[in-house]
């Protein structure tokens, strides 16, 4: 029981509670520290195709999540149709698999390419590991324990709700099967980890670009062709 304080009770305040508090920090004090710190120029071939099964694959289940805990009726409605729950459970399971290969892409090639390795932090290390652990449980729990769309939202909707209402219920959670249990404190672990890393930038738009100024920007021009013009103008 005392394990189940600690992570299910603790770790979350302490999570939440670090990723709020440094966030809002780094972005007032040191804003032009919240970037993504693209790689792209250096490798972009496994880049892509690890980044668009990825990004995908996670940021649809991540939503899929945050549905079910937001209006947990509605997903036990939909349910109540084995046809329906047979498609939902597979469906998440295909996103789940996508996910995985692109994690799995994008850690080759953090390994691989020397370019890459030169410009890769301890933390971003961290960050992969935590995120392929994540993915991997997430596949193993919808294999093993069936139906999790169903008792995601019966078990962790009312757990959520009493860890904000400061009436954590760790009773709920307490009986759950030590894999899932993984999966989760993975995630509080990503909570508290996420404000030091340079995933804090899916939390920036740069919405100045809907108002600015069109602007014309020269990708590739050939030398010759920027002498003539150049001298042109000169003349």
């Amino acid at each position: 029981m005392i394990w189940d304080t600690i992570f299910f009770i603790i770790l979350p305040y302490i999570a939440f509670s670090l990723a709020i508090a440094v966030g809002i920090y780094r972005s007032i004090y040191r804003p032009f520290t919240v970037t993504s710190l693209s790689s792209q120029l250096l490798e972009r071939k496994k880049l892509y195709w690890g980044s668009i099964s990825f990004h995908y694959g996670l940021v649809t289940i991540l939503l899929a999540h945050l549905y079910a805990l937001t209006l947990p009726k509605s997903v036990l409605w939909w349910n109540s149709v084995p046809i329906r729950l047979y498609l939902l459970e597979l469906t998440g399971l295909a996103l789940g698999i996508f996910a995985f290969v692109g994690i799995c892409i994008l850690l080759w090639r953090r390994f691989s390419e020397k370019r890459v390795q030169a410009v890769t932090t301890p933390m971003d290390i961290v960050v992969l590991v935590l995120v392929f652990i994540s993915i991997l449980t997430g596949i193993l729990i919808a294999s093993l324990y069936r139906f999790g769309s169903s008792w995601f939202t019966v078990i962790f909707t009312p757990y959520i709700l009493s860890m904000f209402a400061f009436k954590p219920n760790v009773g709920l959670v307490a009986p759950l099967p030590w894999l899932i249990k993984l999966h989760v404190i993975n995630f509080f672990i990503m909570v508290a980890v996420f404000p030091f890393s340079r995933l804090i930038h899916i939390f920036t738009y740069p919405f100045q670009y809907l108002y600015r100024p069109w602007q014309i920007v020269i990708w590739n021009r050939k030398v010759k062709s920027a002498k003539k013009l150049s001298s042109a103008q000169g003349k």
